[in-house]
């Protein structure tokens, strides 16, 4: 029988909970953030301390990588070779980090994504700068732990003696945080660590007087000033980083943009191969060729342009739409004290300062011991020598060397370790020039230690041993600034032009809501014949318009599509177009109701107007219309519950309006008399509605229009009649007047209103699905009290649906 006395019952969420607590605390302290001290991750400095011991150090000949990398796994790291030699590489790559703290014999990557070379095949030794890290770590600067199979031991931090953590950024995500510090420029952070120890209340604006911002390894220009101060004082914050490029005018008279430097971690390879994608895809025009021409000189990438393309346009659009210019956010998280923390550019350089007096209070203090130790020694042998005889004689009565140490501290009172030292001296030693060379040594040796006692004593003088050894740093290793820091984020602004060759195309939209552009030529070869869709089907709209121009298409439900006409799909004439819902979302039941071409928003005296079901009519500035935007249906009115919306008009701001509603009544009113309201107004009424009737139809034309107003009514009777003599111009809001004769039985109903000219045909559909073709110019005018004359047999196909003027390319007015 198993025993259950040490099983314990707990809540799943609870051990959960206390498990993952202990994780996240690991993969934070000992696995994925750097420590603000020396701005290492455990594993970087482990490949470094373990290098050092080996003595794979920048005087010594280059390794094998897969040497170092057994050597960290076995005695430091136990975790897989991979991740140990990709950190190894990380840190030999030049456009990685600012100052590489590894330098590498092979393969090591590129800019362009490449893999390292097997570590069998690399090699490695550290570099002169990543010995600065290390200095002094065998003067018992920092603390060591025991190794994981306590066989050895390691240092949980190196004396560091230049601000690592912002000299070389770091990038890491652990459980619950993540960091992305940038590199810097060397000497401008120990100026700035310079300033702070001489002025410890400076503030951030101070120190960045001599910090200008980061400094990547890849140069490049950063905009936005306002997000590095952000970032240096509270550690996080957003700039933009472009690549570097210059405009070259050759012989020939063409332009070419020339890349030189890329924003920081972009892969090159990727890059250049999607700025050719876009130029394949005809997304960015004027541009002929993108190649990558760099060598060992140096990187160069080339964007070819057409004879008279806008370089500068050009450019904005690959900083818009590909990592030419990337966004970068601070997010500066680092161990401090065995927590992590977000910090400012003060903080980190406060933590690297109190650091450095703890190294080198530690290491004075360990040379103060061994120089006070020396001493002891060396005045034990200056007065030995000074009776040497004696000493010789005690030495040579004695049994052994222990018993010789015992007789020496005795009978002249040394101490046990200058009696071991006097055993221990060789005769050629006992020349009188040796006396000097003691006497010499000692007189350093109380100098140095009155130097360090000093150090030890007093801050100031703790704090010039810092800046000086910090200075000797920058002379040694600091260049010249990489990165230009500019201090606005520039707004990209991108002409349609250099997206868009322009073209002439003949755009069509189909009632049932297929869409499509054709060239000029597909659309003559076609003969011009009506445009290919459903035989249940007709056009709603068809245009010879700009590639550079915008379709509104218009919903019942209130909404609008915002088709750029370069979007719109490219089809033969004689092929189907591609439905809207492909285009934009919309739903199952919304049905297009109109189309309207604009090649400018900005027309101030250009409205939409719009009529509804329930009598409203709504006027909007077109320019309100434009949207930057576009990927889902946009609002332009809101409708009552019920109501939906009929038509939607372009007009001037002069135009009359006619209204007609189901019951046969009509209403003439001008436009102005509905006032502008916002994109998402509902309107105003424009026309009084006796209870169960409804809008059925409406017109626009301009004052002195000679058309006339055609009537189709459900019964299947047309009329035409004189828009002047016949409908007075009313206020809007009214009833309107009758335009229909009443009868008692079988009353007419208005089924549909055009307004047409004598060259007009217009289409009547009924019920049943038949279609019957009307010539305006056979219809005689009549008064408007006439209900027509009948030409659809109400028995045979049913009540007339529907009423539209057939489109033709020549047929629509061009307002815009």
């Amino acid at each position: 029988m198993v025993s259950r006395e040490k099983l314990l019952d707990l809540p799943l969420e609870e051990v959960i909970g206390d498990r993952f607590g202990i994780y996240s605390k690991y993969i934070i302290q000992e696995r994925a953030l750097p420590d603000v001290r020396d701005g290492l991750k455990p594993v970087q400095r482990r490949i470094l301390f373990a290098m050092l011991r080996d003595g794979n150090t920048s005087d010594k000949p280059f390794r094998k990588s897969a040497k170092t990398v057994g050597n960290v796994i076995g005695n430091y790291h136990p975790h897989g070779d991979a991740s140990v030699y990709e950190a190894m590489v990380r840190m030999s790559q030049d456009w990685k980090l600012r100052m590489p703290l590894i330098e590498m014999h092979g393969n090591n990557g590129s800019l362009d994504g490449d893999p390292p070379a097997a570590m069998r095949y690399t090699e490695a030794r550290l570099s002169r700068i990543s010995e600065e890290l290390l200095r002094d770590i065998d003067a018992k600067t920092v603390d060591y732990v025991p190794n994981f199979d306590d066989t050895l031991e390691e240092p949980i931090v190196f004396p560091s003696k230049f601000p690592n953590l912002l000299v070389n950024g770091s990038t890491g995500i652990s459980s619950g945080y993540a960091t992305e510090i940038p590199p810097h420029s060397l000497a401008e952070i120990i100026d700035a660590t310079v300033m702070l120890m001489e002025h410890p209340n400076c503030t951030v604006d101070d120190l960045m007087t001599v910090v200008k911002g980061p400094d990547f390894p890849s140069g490049g220009i950063v905009q936005g000033i306002d997000g590095i101060k952000k970032a240096y004082r509270a550690g996080k914050g957003k700039i933009v980083i472009r690549a570097r490029a210059e405009f070259e005018t050759l012989r020939t008279g063409r332009q070419q943009i020339i890349i030189s430097e890329l924003p920081y971690e972009v892969n090159k390879a990727q890059l250049v191969k999607k700025m050719d994608e876009l130029r394949l895809d005809h997304k960015v025009e004027g541009v002929t060729e993108v190649r990558d021409e760099t060598d060992r000189s140096g990187m160069r990438v080339i964007i070819e342009l057409k004879k008279d393309a806008d370089a500068r346009g050009v450019l904005n659009y690959y900083f818009k739409n590909t990592d030419l210019q990337i966004a970068y956010n601070f997010n500066m998280v680092a161990i401090d004290h065995k927590a992590p923390r977000q910090l400012g550019l003060k903080e980190i350089l406060e933590a690297y300062i109190e650091h450095q007096k703890e190294v080198v209070t530690r290491r004075s203090q360990y040379e103060l011991d061994k120089s006070k130790d020396r001493q002891h020694i060396v005045r034990g042998l200056i007065k030995a020598v000074s009776i040497l005889d004696d000493v010789i004689r005690v030495i040579r009565a004695s049994k052994d060397k222990k018993n010789a140490k015992q007789n020496l501290s005795e009978a002249f009172g040394f101490s046990e370790a200058q009696a071991e030292a006097i055993v221990n001296l060789q005769l050629y030693r006992l020349t009188n020039t040796d006396i000097v060379t003691l006497q010499k040594e000692e007189g350093e040796l109380a100098r140095t230690i009155e130097r360090l006692e000093s150090i030890l004593a007093s801050e100031k003088k703790l704090i010039a041993v810092i800046k000086k050894e910090l200075n000797e740093v920058r002379k040694k290793y600091a260049d010249a600034r990489r990165t230009t820091i500019e201090n606005e984020i520039e707004e990209i602004k991108i002409d349609l032009e250099v997206m868009v060759a322009a073209e002439d195309v003949i755009v069509s939209l189909t009632k049932h809501g297929y869409i499509k552009r054709s060239s000029l030529r597909s659309y003559s070869a076609s003969g011009e014949d009506a445009a290919a869709m459903k035989d249940t089907d007709r056009v709603l709209f068809q245009r010879e318009m700009n590639t550079t121009d915008t379709l509104l298409v218009f919903t019942n439900m209130g909404r609008y599509l915002y088709l750029p006409v370069h979007e719109i799909p490219d089809r033969r004439w004689k092929e189907l177009g591609q439905h809207v819902a492909s285009l934009v979302a919309v739903e199952t039941d919304e049905q297009v109701i109109a189309a309207v071409p604009v090649a400018d928003f900005q027309t101030k005296t250009l409205y939409m107007t719009f009529i509804t079901k329930l009598g409203m009519v709504k006027r909007t500035e077109l320019a309100e219309y434009q949207a930057q935007r576009y990927s889902k249906p946009l609002t332009a009115l809101k409708l009552k519950k019920g109501d939906e919306c009929l038509h939607a008009f372009l007009t001037n701001g002069k135009m009359e309006i006619i209204v007609a509603t189901w019951l046969g009544f009509g209403l003439r009113f001008i436009e102005d008399e509905a006032g502008t309201v916002g994109l998402r107004a509902a309107g105003v009424k424009a026309i009084q509605l006796k209870p169960g009737d409804r809008v059925v139809g409406s017109v626009i034309f301009s004052e002195g229009s000679e058309d006339d107003l055609f009537i189709a009514t459900d019964r299947g009777a047309i009329k035409k009649m004189r828009v002047a003599g016949q409908l007075e111009k009313s206020a809007r809001a009214r009833r309107g007047l009758v335009m229909l004769r009443e009868l008692k039985t079988k009353p007419h109903h208005i089924a549909g209103i055009e307004l047409v000219s004598a060259k007009d045909t217009i289409q009547l559909l009924t019920e049943k699905g038949q279609t019957v073709t009307v010539d305006s110019s056979e219809i005689r005018p009549s008064d408007r009290y006439s209900n027509g004359s009948f030409i659809v047999d109400q028995d045979e196909d049913g009540n007339v649906s529907e009423i539209w003027k057939n489109v033709s390319n020549e047929s629509q007015d061009d307002i815009v």
